[in-house]
């Protein structure tokens, strides 16, 4: 087999799991440049460390990219397209810890102000008010870039205010209420799209009235990001990124809720699966990013420390089956969710937030 084909193989089955695979996709088709379409048995160790080896490839990209070509070739050798794994020795790099950045509430205001700015020039092809939802709606929501990518019309209901999200990693769907603020937004951009008269079902569109991809959204938000003067202070080596949108949410809500002594025993399970997360520990490692002065409160609200175990509550083991249904659960579930103000907090966080901003 052939290098260019093994990758779109490659590439297809990733996506068929459910993952987006953009990136990752992205370099394997880097590597397909570099060597060509050469037969997957000729490949040498050498060659995959040229790839490796490549200009401006921080440590960090070295180490990802060393992982996806191993996972790649370990694939083609099970297989017996290959006989050996045409890997280099693996470089003992050391590298900071990745700590994922929060957004301040000034860092989002002055992002969302410079939005119309950033893209006025004709060349630009994602509307300035269409971005601008598009980050509110992971902000208010923290859905990821790909799951709000994936977004059709028909998963949202603005009359009952729910969405439905598909097709996480977790192959999951779930269907969640939003906040009214929020509920605002997406009707203007649902008014926008329909003048572009487009058969496109994907709800968030380019100008050309085609789905937003990911490596657009991506140049747009590096461009957004420098135009607006965000930036990290410390010594990491990767700036504010889209997802970190995703972590500010949660983080943002665990410290709303440790402010008004709220019981994260009861609260943490709630917030994991309205983002879609597999178990209560994919939440918990947002603990430890919420800010300094929430940390005695944390000690005393930490759910090792809760008596109660948050399995014990009936209403919320059924508001969680139902956020986190399967592919075919009804839409009309979500209407059924038990009214409380509680538990349905997740869903406040952009519109008690962003209440404080004029720009939203």
């Amino acid at each position: 087999m052939n290098l260019v084909a093994a990758v779109e193989t490659y590439v297809k089955r990733k996506r068929a799991e459910g993952l987006t695979y953009g990136s990752s996709a992205s370099y394997l088709v880097a590597l397909g440049k570099l060597l060509g379409n050469v037969p997957l048995e000729s490949i040498t160790a050498r060659e995959v460390l040229t790839f490796l080896d490549s200009p401006r490839a921080s440590s960090g990209t070295w180490i990802a990219k060393y992982r996806l070509l191993q996972g790649f070739f370990d694939f083609w050798l099970a297989r017996h397209e290959i006989d050996a794994l045409p890997m280099p020795v693996k470089r003992n790099i050391s590298q900071h810890s990745f700590i994922r950045h929060v957004y301040t509430q000034t860092e989002i205001r002055n992002l969302l102000k410079a939005v119309r700015g950033c893209q006025q020039a004709d060349r630009c092809g994602i509307d300035p008010a269409t971005f601008r939802a598009f980050l509110i709606f992971i902000y208010g929501t923290g859905a990821m870039v790909g799951e709000a990518l994936r977004l059709l019309i028909e998963d949202v209901d603005l009359k009952k205010g729910f969405v439905t999200i598909h097709r996480n990693r977790h192959k999951r769907s779930r269907t969640i209420p939003i906040c009214s603020d929020l509920i605002n937004v997406l009707k203007s951009s649902s008014v926008r799209r329909r003048r572009q008269e487009t058969a496109e079902q994907h709800f968030f569109l380019n100008k050309r009235g085609e789905a937003l991809n990911s490596s657009a959204v991506e140049r747009t938000f590096k461009r957004l990001r420098r135009f607006s003067g965000t930036r990290r202070h410390d010594d990491a080596d990767i700036q504010p990124r889209m997802y970190d949108l995703r972590h500010t949410f949660a983080v943002h809500r665990i410290a709303g809720w440790i402010k008004h002594g709220a019981d994260l025993n009861r609260m943490l399970p709630a917030l994991a699966a309205y983002m879609g997360l597999a178990d209560l520990r994919s939440i918990e490692r947002y603990l430890s990013l919420t800010p300094e002065r929430f940390r005695t409160q944390l000690s005393k609200l930490s759910p090792q420390r809760g008596k109660k175990r948050w399995r014990d509550d009936p209403k919320l083991m059924k508001f969680l089956s139902q956020l986190s249904g399967d592919q075919d659960h009804s839409r009309s579930s979500g209407s059924s969710m038990p009214n409380n103000k509680q538990i349905a907090s997740p869903a406040k966080t952009a519109r008690k937030q962003s209440a404080r901003r004029n720009d939203v």
